[in-house]
């Protein structure tokens, strides 16, 4: 008797250890970077809570089906992303392709910004903090005029970081402590993707898992530091009004996409291990709101931080407004507090106008330094390296900081190269006598060789250039094509 095709299919490929590891491994996929560094940002300029609502209509009519629909194709073809299409249909091949194009592309970029995130972690270990203190000039008389006229964390994240070129026509050189951590970086992938879902299923239990308890920690710590409850009001408190404005609803319709990682082929890629009978629908379900749940559960220590960095550098301005008050009218020291700042001044105000008018005192208003809002790589590197200066035991929360985001990023990583490497598994573009662990040694060599751009000093501006135009549109075309060969090259019905 000769067995069902299906059978011998079934022999060859590997399979999850389990259920619960194969949704980490999605979850780990679409949980990245953005949920902590790009959904607070779209929270914040887009009416704070009210955005939640545009939000969550994304998520039940585009992101679950869409993710639903990803899911259910790798689980039924059980093949990666090009050889799924090619099965519905010869003439969709380059869906599958194009999602490999993709996938490969943002593996280039998504491993730099590790590289970045890696090097601050070593940074680290420093006593004191490298970015809290400017260095010397070269004479040392003084302090390093360009970091003097700036601050030290912009100087350590421009000049002594990426060390960067005035434009992105300026390639500068090649720098030597970014290409180590890069060629780090990629080892680390290596060895996590060696033999696929194989070492991959092993790993994630560390890099998805770890992220919630640093956030945990984070949230606790975040809560009891003074302003927290100033930066959570700023977050949540909607502004209904941005609703009109169609951009809000176009930004929560894309966050809900990159956020669910749609359209990379990892997910067709990661289901296709499963077995046919799993139920992929309570799986998409699971993973989107999982996701969903984590962007708002790191926006609260995000903001917390970051209401706790505007309360300091509100306090500063008052603090040198009431030192100029105190010695121009020579009163008592501290007889002017945070608190009855407002009253004296309108006092000092009525009596010495002239005086007053002469100190030029700078305005202080604690929401103009909520309002200094960034998202990416400005709120990782500066904004939050700024208010962990601010806070007592700053250097266990910066190397805590870094592991967490380096998780979150490997754990992303993992699924990019999921849809990299089961493609070219599939369509046999090597000889089968070629061992998998040389295969993801190629894929993962050749990548670092590629990625070498981003270590010059214009690699930045590389970086935001494959961010704007390689995870953007194509994206949402191959998810159009995907959504049109399903409902009606295979057919709805079927």
């Amino acid at each position: 008797l000769s067995m069902p095709p299906e059978i011998h299919k079934e022999d060859g490929r590997p399979k999850w250890d389990n259920k619960f590891q194969y949704l980490l491994s999605c979850i780990g996929f679409a949980v990245g970077l953005g949920n902590v560094w790009r959904f607070p940002y779209l929270c914040q300029i887009h009416g704070g809570g009210a955005f939640l609502i545009p939000y969550l209509i994304a998520l039940l009519f585009e992101g679950i089906p869409l993710l639903h629909l990803e899911l259910a194709l790798g689980q039924c073809l059980r093949k990666g992303s090009i050889g799924a299409w090619n099965t519905i249909s010869p003439y969709l091949a380059g869906v599958g392709i194009a999602s490999w194009v993709v996938s490969v592309l943002v593996s280039l970029y998504y491993n730099t910004v590790l590289t970045w995130v890696m090097w601050y972690f070593i940074n680290s270990f420093q006593e004191p903090l490298p970015w809290s203190i400017c260095p010397l000039n070269e004479n040392r008389t003084g302090l390093n005029e360009e970091c003097y006229e700036s601050t030290a964390v912009n100087y350590f994240w421009y000049r002594k970081t990426l060390n960067i070129t005035p434009d992105v026509t300026e390639s500068g050189t090649l720098q030597w402590w970014l290409i180590l951590c890069l060629a780090t970086c990629w080892a680390i992938v290596y060895l996590c993707t060696i033999r696929g879902i194989e070492t991959t299923g092993k790993a994630i239990y560390v890099t998805a898992i770890f992220p919630y308890l640093v956030l945990t920690i984070f949230l606790i710590q975040g809560l009891t530091l003074p302003g927290a409850t100033d930066g959570l009001a700023y977050l949540f408190t909607p502004n209904l009004n941005t609703l009109k404005n169609p951009r809000v609803w176009l930004d929560a319709a894309t966050q809900i996409f990159f956020s669910l990682s749609l359209a990379f082929g990892g997910l067709i890629a990661f289901s296709s291990y499963n077995p046919p009978k799993n139920d992929c629908e309570k799986d998409a379900v699971t993973v989107a709101i999982v996701n969903s749940v984590t962007s708002l559960y790191a926006s609260i220590p995000v903001f917390s931080v970051l209401g706790f960095k505007a309360t300091t550098a509100y306090w500063d301005c008052l603090d040198r407004n009431i030192i100029r008050i105190i010695n121009e009218f020579d009163l008592p020291e501290e007889s002017i507090t945070h608190q009855d700042y407002t009253a004296w001044v309108s006092l000092l105000n009525s009596s010495y106008p002239e005086k007053i008018a002469g100190l030029r005192l700078k305005s202080c208003d604690l929401q103009e330094f909520l309002d200094q809002s960034v998202s990416g790589t400005g709120l990782a590197f500066i904004i939050f390296t700024q208010a962990i200066i601010l806070m007592p035991g700053s250097q266990a929360w910066a190397i805590l900081f870094f592991i967490m985001l380096f998780s979150l990023g490997l754990s992303s990583m993992f699924g990019n190269i999921e849809g990299v490497f089961t493609p070219l598994l599939e369509i046999r573009v090597l000889s089968n006598s070629i061992p998998k662990e040389l295969l993801s040694g190629v894929i993962c060599l050749i990548c670092f060789l590629i990625a070498l751009c981003f270590t010059l000093g214009s690699g930045s501006y590389w970086i935001d250039i494959f961010d704007s135009y390689a995870g953007s549109v194509p994206l949402l075309v191959i998810a159009f094509f995907e959504v049109i060969g399903v409902a009606y090259v295979y057919k709805i019905k079927r």
